[in-house]
């Protein structure tokens, strides 16, 4: 048995936000992966709900005619794994949450949630990051983009106004053409556990050159990060070993890793350092590139 106080169902975007601006302690509820074991842990600040699932309008896979791709949040993992757009566009964001749970969670479980959660270890935020995604809010004020990046503010906290609803997750044609990524997830039971670090790369290569790069980590700061000072470093220079040992240690300047009963922060830091060579390189394979 859940213990809540009250629910309601939204049948559209609008009926959301008017539902929460009557109730400014409601919370919205979507797959319900996460929210359902709050619920049954007895979370008092989760007594009223809102239940999204079923609003059609947000829950789409397109490329527009500009040639981005937008993303729905209510697409679940499966859908958005799956998706011939994200695989043959952005793979990396495919392989991404194919490491998340198991076929049953990724059934119900829903992008959207996922990062609306807040979460430093949500799989899906750390190649949508490095893909420098644009989320949409819809609220009373109409809507309004920011990139993802800055949608997460805290643990577990995001930009999210009491009458707010994400209703698109934008992944412009300049951000994902040509480039090439990889992701790996750390973690003590793979897929079936949190994890412990989630790294991201893409990059864009020519002539043996390292054109850019984007790299982003999870749970490693409180809100999934971009290492933008190593990127800086390293952007324009020619592909070799030496240069994916100067990302391992430049990268560890722009962390800020914590201990927590998951893992020591020395630990996690080694675990960055190690990631961030091994998934550059990958991310360099990916797009056709040789290690010198």
């Amino acid at each position: 048995m859940f213990n809540f106080k009250s629910y309601a169902k939204a049948g559209s975007i609008q009926e959301a936000i008017q539902l929460l601006e009557q109730n400014p302690e409601a919370h919205l509820i979507a797959g319900g992966t996460d929210m359902l074991v709050k619920l049954h842990k007895g979370k008092a600040q989760f007594d009223h709900l809102i239940d999204i699932h079923d609003i059609a309008e947000l829950n789409f896979i397109t490329k527009n005619n500009d040639g981005d791709i937008v993303i729905g949040p209510l697409s679940c993992f499966a859908h958005v794994a799956e998706s011939a757009l994200i695989r043959k566009h952005i793979p990396v964001l495919s392989e991404a949450i194919l490491t998340i749970g198991g076929p049953q969670v990724r059934n119900m479980a829903t992008i959207g949630g996922n990062l609306c959660n807040g979460v430093p270890s949500a799989d899906s935020a750390t190649p949508l990051v490095a893909l420098n995604a644009v989320v949409t809010i819809e609220g009373e004020d109409g809507p309004r983009q920011m990139p993802l990046e800055s949608f997460f503010v805290g643990p577990s906290r995001v930009a999210l106004k009491q009458h707010e609803i994400l209703t698109a997750i934008t992944v412009t044609h300049d951000n994902y053409a040509d480039y090439y990524g990889h992701f790996h997830k750390y973690a003590m039971r793979g897929a079936m556990d949190i994890s412990t670090i989630g790294c991201s790369a893409v990059c864009k290569i020519e002539d043996g050159t390292l054109q850019d790069l984007r790299l982003a980590f999870g749970v490693a700061a409180p809100v999934p990060i971009r290492c933008k000072e190593t990127e800086a470093k390293v952007r324009g220079r020619k592909i070799t070993s030496e240069l994916l040992t100067d990302i391992a240690k430049a990268v560890t300047a722009d962390v800020r890793p914590r201990t927590s009963w998951r893992a020591a922060k020395e630990f996690r830091l080694q675990i960055i350092t190690t990631l961030a060579r091994r998934v550059v390189e990958q991310a360099i394979l990916n797009a056709g590139g040789t290690i010198q």
